[in-house]
């Protein structure tokens, strides 16, 4: 693959020592790629906030809501595997939809049908403006590869860096054992 050429449906792995806090260790699943810019979704990082103490329709359930980026905090967007259950979702690859009806998603959280194995909840978005992204990885700030389906519904998010960086193959390996400042070490 082209350095700088990304598309919806990739993995953006932050490099091993990027020190920026919001995407340190990272992995973006990118939505959107096009001229204008790109936005996606950091798929590893939590907080502390659940679905009921974010919207009062929902209170007392506990579902997770992930750090989606430090764009636009205050809107609530989701990533799902069910298209035939949440309708008017944009597939951004691979069997993962981007949003889609937002009172059937919640319907389903209701339910008890949703779970982290078909359900991501994020508070914000991670966003870059016309060539920004395409400058950030030719200074290899970031690896790409295709996302997979996987690793985005799979419920260890501790695990997500080291399990995309996986993908990248032998080359990358021991990149995962790379302290976060080597410095210390």
């Amino acid at each position: 693959m082209n350095t700088t050429e990304i598309h919806a449906g990739d993995f953006l792995i932050a490099e091993p020592f990027l020190k920026d806090n919001s995407f340190s260790r990272s992995v973006v699943l990118l939505c959107e790629s096009d001229k204008n810019g790109s936005l996606g979704f950091i798929l590893n990082k939590s907080l502390p906030h659940k679905l009921g103490d974010l919207l009062p329709d929902m209170q007392g359930f506990e579902f997770p809501v992930l750090y989606g980026g430090p764009v636009r905090m205050d809107m609530l967007h989701f990533l799902h595997c069910v298209p035939d259950r949440i309708f008017g979702g944009i597939p951004v690859g691979n069997g993962i939809y981007w949003g889609g009806d937002f009172d059937t998603m919640l319907e389903l959280i209701k339910n008890g049908e949703a779970s982290l194995h078909n359900l991501r909840l994020f508070l914000g978005q991670s966003g870059w403006a016309e060539n920004q992204l395409q400058s950030e990885i030719r200074e290899n700030t970031w690896l790409i590869t295709s996302a997979q389906r996987d690793i985005v519904f799979g419920t260890n998010i501790e695990s997500i860096w080291k399990d995309s960086v996986r993908l990248m193959g032998k080359k990358y390996a021991e990149v995962v054992n790379y302290p976060i400042d080597p410095s210390l070490n």
